[in-house]
């Protein structure tokens, strides 16, 4: 009705002052008065994301702000460049470095998302919940909060499973890479199922509706490793592997610790799981993977974020 309106309403201005140009009489330009989209020039980034992520592994990481590729309900602004440029040198290391050590570049070149979007806010549920990434059917990873870590001082948290992760400097850990485990994990599972075993350990326990309100400690003690694993089977399953291949063998035992006697043994039986399907799946033991995990995370402090050139 506001469009009809509008119209209707320039309309009138028209035949009110007598203007002749609303009418048919004149032309029409065929040159558009938005003029054409062009590409902006490649610059240092572009080259290095083309030589490290798109030829390598065929992966397109995007930085630069497309409304086409963000959903249209949430408001969100673009990724500084600079914030770009230290996460996608980190992602390299911690993340895509460590699959290939233990799985091969073929397996990235094959299975890995097509495409990788740097969003520089959150968005944010309407319960409340911050949503830290996006899988789409295998295709594409969504990464949010690209603006809110600390370039010179990147903080990534392996040992304490209940540390503010909003305290500053942003947890890295918490924000991005487990994030991208967790997505990742998505991406794997939609290409080979996991076994619905895993679906009867805490059948009846799941909070589909209240998890939003739940502390990790509290659902730990019924069998989830972190309160949104609780919400629903997939998630829990991507939660507990995405939670054990980025947090200490330490941070590991405190869960289990707060678990307790009820919790722990259900954590430790999907656990199997979860190392059964990885290793019969994708012939990846998930302790190696930790390890390499650890390993790259702990040398991010010897690593020039703001220099490509260096990376």
């Amino acid at each position: 009705m506001k469009k009809i309106y509008l119209f209707a309403s320039l309309l009138f201005a028209c035949v009110s002052l007598g203007l002749t140009s609303c009418g048919n009489d004149d032309e029409l330009s065929s040159q558009s008065v938005f003029g054409s989209e062009t590409q902006a020039e490649p610059n240092e980034l572009d080259t290095w994301i083309k030589k490290n992520y798109l030829d390598e592994y065929n992966i397109d990481l995007q930085y630069r702000y497309n409304d086409r590729l963000t959903d249209q309900v949430y408001n969100v602004v673009p990724a500084k460049y600079e914030n770009s440029v230290a996460l996608a040198i980190m992602f390299k290391h911690i993340w895509l470095d460590v699959y290939r050590e233990v799985l091969g570049a073929e397996f990235l070149k094959r299975y890995s998302p097509r495409q990788i979007q740097f969003i520089g806010s959150r968005e944010y549920g309407p319960n409340g919940s911050v949503i830290l990434g996006t899988a789409e059917g295998g295709l594409k990873i969504m990464l949010y909060g690209v603006n809110e870590f600390d370039i010179d001082n990147p903080r990534i948290n392996v040992d304490d499973p209940y540390a503010d992760p909003a305290a500053s400097p942003a947890d890295l850990n918490h924000w991005m890479f487990h994030t991208v485990h967790h997505e990742f994990c998505h991406i794997l599972t939609q290409m080979k199922n996991y076994s619905t075993e895993y679906q009867t350990i805490t059948a009846g326990s799941y909070h589909s509706q209240d998890w939003i309100n739940l502390k990790d400690k509290k659902v730990q003690e019924e069998g989830f490793v972190s309160a949104y694993g609780s919400s629903e089977y997939n998630e829990d399953f991507a939660e507990m592997f995405s939670t054990y291949v980025t947090m200490s063998p330490a941070a590991w035992n405190k869960i289990l610790e707060t678990a307790g006697e009820k919790g722990a043994p259900l954590l430790n039986k999907k656990l199997d799981l979860i190392r059964k399907y990885f290793s019969e799946q994708w012939g990846l033991d998930i302790d190696v993977l930790r390890d390499k995990v650890l390993q790259r995370s702990s040398e991010v402090g010897t690593l020039d974020l703001r220099d490509l050139s260096k990376n």
